[in-house]
């Protein structure tokens, strides 16, 4: 990665708007590593993420009027983690103020929503962007579509995606159990399966062909949806995709995250964030084609999405990813996650049974 003082790209400036989740440490952290500068930052409430938001980054300033940073003028890019289902009105309001947005996902939840923000968006021409960390942020990730882009494992027919995390949920808020709050499972951390699968098939488009979720094991907590399970498909390839809230508590990290591509002439396996008992370290790939099996140690690989957003931003290119697919991502999960709501929840009947 350039130091900050090394690009001749003019300094970016951000204000961070909506800190309800954790992601946004993670956001703000590498916007300033790439030397972006922070001018402030507001909140609604007191909630953790803000007190831990305030330790990390003490040098920041809070606003306590949003206005005040949606009509800076210096400001080119918002960073929010607000409570899910009100990204899509901060992400409207920043964008009617000029504004680029990057969003933690799912950048939105309803379909409502992403009808006024794929609305908004085209009127601006502002960049609506949605962080799927499970791709832009995982070094194996980036090292898989390097290897896919050079014809590795051929084409990609098929992808499985397994994205367990732990629940934790002592220092859950309230809207982590409200499903109107957090869109459902399949729009919330399902919507990176999504990502992944359009990217590595290169899939403009998808279709769900089943989809459903569940509350496997929290009774107490109606509105959690703690499992949920997609079969989708493209017009050249399939998919299945299994996201949960059970990663163990003996797990070293929060979730065995998985992915495995089929290509025409190969395999690619990705282990995200642990080597279930093998090797020490995240980052792990395991390649097969034609020749040979080997693991390939992804700790080099550069990430690219925070650079690539600074550059689409001065320069309105579409290089961190396409509007099109962005929204394309939103859509699908929204899709998935009424199909999963439109399914009985009772009881599967048995043969004969009325």
């Amino acid at each position: 990665m350039k130091a900050p003082g090394m690009s001749k790209t003019p300094t970016l400036k951000f204000a961070a708007i909506g800190l309800d989740h954790r992601h946004i440490y993670d956001q703000v952290t590498s916007l300033l590593d790439i030397g972006a500068q922070c001018v402030g930052f507001w909140s609604d409430d007191d909630s953790s993420p803000l007190a831990g938001f305030m330790e990390r980054f003490p040098q920041i300033a809070r606003v306590k009027d949003r206005a005040r940073l949606l009509e800076d003028k210096s400001i080119q890019l918002v960073a929010c983690a607000a409570v899910p289902n009100t990204r899509a009105d901060l992400a409207v309001a920043a964008m009617r103020h000029g504004k680029d947005v990057m969003m933690d996902k799912p950048g939105l939840t309803t379909f409502a929503q992403l009808n006024e923000v794929k609305k908004v968006q085209q009127e601006t021409g502002r960049i609506f962007s949605v962080d799927f960390t499970e791709r832009f942020e995982v070094r194996a990730a980036i090292r898989a579509s390097e290897l896919v882009q050079a014809g590795a494992i051929g084409k990609v027919i098929h992808t499985c995606g397994l994205g367990p995390h732990r629940l934790n949920r002592a220092s859950r808020p309230a809207w982590f159990f409200d499903k109107a709050a957090y869109g459902g499972i399949l729009v919330d951390i399902g919507s990176h399966q999504f990502d992944q699968f359009l990217h590595f098939t290169g899939s403009k488009d998808a279709r769900v062909v089943c989809a459903s979720a569940f509350n496997r094991a929290h009774p107490d907590a109606p509105g959690l949806e703690d499992l949920g399970e997609v079969m989708l498909e493209s017009d050249s390839a399939s998919g299945y995709f299994r996201v949960d809230w059970f990663t163990p508590d003996g797990l070293a990290t929060w979730g065995d995250g998985r992915l495995t591509l089929v290509g025409t002439e190969g395999t690619i396996e990705i282990r995200k964030y642990i080597d279930v008992a093998g090797r020490p370290g995240a980052d792990h790939l395991f390649l097969t084609d034609k020749g040979r099996s080997q693991h390939i140690d992804c700790s080099d690989a550069q990430l690219s999405y925070y650079e690539d957003l600074r550059h689409d931003i001065f320069n309105r290119t579409q290089t961190a990813m396409t509007q099109e697919h962005c929204f394309k991502v939103c859509e699908l999960s929204l899709s998935a996650q009424a199909m999963a709501m439109a399914r009985p929840t009772g009881r599967l009947s048995s043969p004969g049974s009325k």
